[in-house]
């Protein structure tokens, strides 16, 4: 089979297509016949983590190190990215009983990784459900990790129907799902983003968005039940000052300073929350049908095939993406084109 292969961490120039062997399901596990994957944040850090500074990382020193270790220190151990993933089940172990030959699924392989591949195996009960029939396999490719992620956090949040909610970072793939799921939920929606990106929110649903460059969130005027920011890029002592009594800011992405103001607000009326996402099966269930139902939907801004995987990474890794990326996978190589004609 075809896989998108890293042997080493560099530009996305290191990302080359080769042939390696194909995966054998074990007694529990599925066998999945991939046709998209998606181009998100963790494949660029990944792809080119010797170069990423713990000033760089969006998480504390610990979790770098640790990051560091799993991924490689000089060169990658995991080769294969790709963090979701959708496609249809070609086998299954005797002892499954969730899915049959046939299927088609959408899943979330977390860290681990491994969806640039035509095929993958996962444990019947991995994070992997069913694809809905109202979305294509490249929209359902892009839409597990931001919605499992955001749908978890926002819900452990309480978000209640009248509430005001700010999100920072609303155009990534964890903010675009949260400005879909905070309306679902009721709220009232304002996302943070920059001028390339200001439509795309718009149509996500956002009440109001904020172009960042030209405009001071903190000082719009506004005071909100919860400030989710994504990338923990917000100032907290500016942030404070306009959450409503009884307000969280909420951070998904954080450093230590972010967890001693968690600590130091535990007993405020205003607090700080340092939370993240265990990326479930149950809440992936859950966003499914939120998917099956309309509440969520992936807008793509362009799609590659697998021999175009550098330049998916350089269109996403230059900023140039006004929404979802995905990677068509297998039947879109070069090789597959030339059998067509």
């Amino acid at each position: 089979m075809k896989a998108i292969i890293y042997e080493k961490y560099g530009s996305p120039e290191v990302l080359q297509v080769k042939e390696i062997e194909k995966p054998v399901p074990g007694d529990n596990d599925v066998l999945i016949h991939v046709r998209a994957t998606s181009v998100n944040y963790g494949d660029l850090a990944a792809r080119n983590f010797k170069a990423i500074s713990p000033r760089e990382f969006n998480m504390p020193l610990f979790i770098w190190a640790m990051a560091k270790i799993f991924f490689g220190l000089n060169k990658p151990r995991t080769t294969i990215l790709g963090s979701e993933f959708a496609g249809v089940v070609e086998a299954v172990g005797r002892n499954v009983t969730r899915f049959t030959p046939g299927n088609t699924v959408l899943g979330y392989l977390g860290q681990s990784m491994g969806a640039y591949a035509e095929y993958i195996c996962m444990p019947q009960d991995g994070v992997l459900a069913l694809k809905p029939d109202n979305i294509s396999f490249e929209e359902a490719a892009v839409i597990p990790y931001g919605s499992i992620m955001a749908w978890f956090l926002l819900k452990k949040m309480n978000v209640q129907k009248g509430q005001k909610v700010l999100i920072i970072g609303a155009s990534g793939g964890i903010g675009a799902a949260a400005v879909q799921i905070a309306k679902y939920l009721g709220a009232e929606v304002t996302g943070v983003c920059g001028t390339p990106r200001l439509e795309f929110v718009k149509s996500l649903g956002a009440d109001r968005v904020i172009d960042y460059t030209s405009e001071d969130y903190t000082l719009v005027g506004e005071t909100y039940d919860l400030i989710f920011d994504v990338l923990g890029r917000g100032s907290i002592s500016r942030c404070r000052k306009i959450l409503k009594p009884g307000g969280v800011h909420l951070f998904a992405s954080f450093k230590i300073a972010q967890l001693i103001s968690m600590l130091l607000s535990s007993r405020s009326s205003k607090r700080t929350v340092c939370a993240m996402a265990p990326g479930s099966l149950q809440d992936l269930n859950d966003v499914r049908l939120l998917i099956a139902d309309g509440k969520i939907r992936a807008i793509l801004d362009r799609q590659f095939s697998m021999d175009q995987a550098a330049e998916a990474h350089r269109y996403v890794e230059e900023g140039r993406k006004h929404g979802h990326v995905a990677i068509r996978i297998g039947e879109n190589s070069k090789s597959e084109r030339k059998r067509e004609s």
